[in-house]
């Protein structure tokens, strides 16, 4: 039951359900569901984080987790055009592999890791998801990538370098 929405907040936060999860479970009466939403929340800017909220209903399991990932958001090292450096996350058995692109090329990736890519402002980046494709750990090894980057700037001072020497 994949679902891949967005949607803009009143206070500029873009949220994203990447993958919303049915369980059952048998009782006298006939089955109870429940219901697991994962989602991605970005201000577009740089920051970034995911929550799980599991509830009865599909809408309650939603705010939950949008309240959770509200609650992670970190910032990450973008650039105006693209990510500074390639890096591989990983996450259990997933790994994504995240590649900086011209500007004009778009966000070449799927599903959860397009959600986590746009929330965090990426416009252009090259994704190649090894191992699991199971939407939990491609989100989050989609963040442990995102959270591992450096900026140019970082780079130069742990050198005690400019960022003209270190990039030419």
């Amino acid at each position: 039951m994949a679902e891949y929405r967005g949607s803009k907040t009143d206070d500029q936060f873009i949220e994203k359900i990447v993958f919303i999860n049915r369980t059952a479970k048998v009782v006298k009466g006939g089955r109870r569901f429940n219901f697991s939403a994962i989602v991605v929340v970005g201000d577009g800017k740089g920051r970034v984080g995911y929550g799980l909220g599991k509830a009865n209903q599909v809408p309650e399991a939603i705010r939950k987790g949008v309240e959770r990932a509200r609650k992670d958001m970190k910032p990450m090292a973008i650039s105006e055009v693209s990510i500074p450096h390639v890096i591989m996350g990983k996450f259990g058995a997933g790994q994504v592999l995240l590649k900086p692109a011209a500007a004009g090329t778009g966000v070449i990736a799927g599903g959860p890791v397009r959600a986590v890519l746009e929330a965090v402002g990426v416009s252009n980046v090259l994704t190649k998801c090894i191992g699991s494709h199971n939407p939990h750990n491609m989100v989050k090894a989609t963040l442990d990538g995102l959270r591992r980057l450096r900026s140019p700037q970082r780079i130069a001072g742990i050198r005690g370098r400019t960022v003209e020497e270190i990039t030419a």
